[in-house]
């Protein structure tokens, strides 16, 4: 059941593709005009958890913050198809939490190929100020999906992803993110990408992306 505010009718939740939702440049304004400053600062909190210390006396004032904030956000719950996060285009890595943030920078549609700036902060670190390599999959994941999409004008699901770690992948420095389709085979997207800090290539994407049927999940 769809609740909360900017809930769509029943007859909008069967207009997605698949698995997927429809990403629409109208939904620009979904979540309000502060959405991507609300985005930030969530990114920062996790930042800010992910290496602190709180004292128990502060920790105890947190507890009862968290509590006050998250009930407010469970009461304007939506489904998956109508939340801002993952569909404001507009901002880094479309406003998803759950992804690094990104912004990209050129599509190449005549090649089904997209270079991307990723920042990985200090909620994404794996140890002795590095990148985690599961957040580097992630990165390669969304943005190798990005070329499929292109690639295959269609929306894709990830066949297999396999990452080679080149080098240390740093913190908080923006890297170049490339994608590109090497071949389609039907509907099959073999996916080559790579990840570099200027000149330093610090991880390379071997992948298969798999369009999508009409209303396949």
């Amino acid at each position: 059941m769809v609740t909360g505010v900017n809930a769509g009718s029943a007859a909008e939740e069967n207009t997605h593709r698949g698995g997927f939702r429809p990403i629409d440049p109208a939904v620009g304004d979904r979540g309000g005009p502060r959405y991507g400053e609300f985005i930030e600062q969530v990114r920062l909190f996790m930042d800010n958890v992910r290496l602190g210390c709180p004292t128990p006396e502060l920790g105890d004032e947190l507890i009862d913050i968290l509590k006050d904030v998250n009930a407010k956000l469970a009461d304007v719950q939506i489904d998956e198809w109508h939340t801002p996060s993952g569909t404001r285009i507009d901002l880094p890595a479309r406003g998803n939490i759950t992804l690094p943030p990104f912004v990209v920078d050129h599509v190449d549609h005549d090649n089904g190929a997209v270079e991307a700036t990723v920042t990985f902060t200090n909620y994404h670190l794996g140890g002795n100020r590095a990148a985690h390599g599961g957040q580097i999959a992630i990165a390669f994941d969304d943005i190798g999906g990005y070329a499929s999409a292109v690639a295959t004008a269609g929306i894709c699901r990830t066949g297999y992803l396999r990452v080679d770690y080149r080098s240390v992948t740093p913190l908080n420095t923006p890297l170049t993110v490339r994608a590109w389709a090497d071949r389609i085979d039907g509907r099959k997207a073999f996916i080559k990408g790579t990840m570099h800090d200027g000149e330093r290539l610090c991880a390379e994407l071997d992948g298969l992306f798999i369009r999508l049927n009409p209303g396949q999940p």
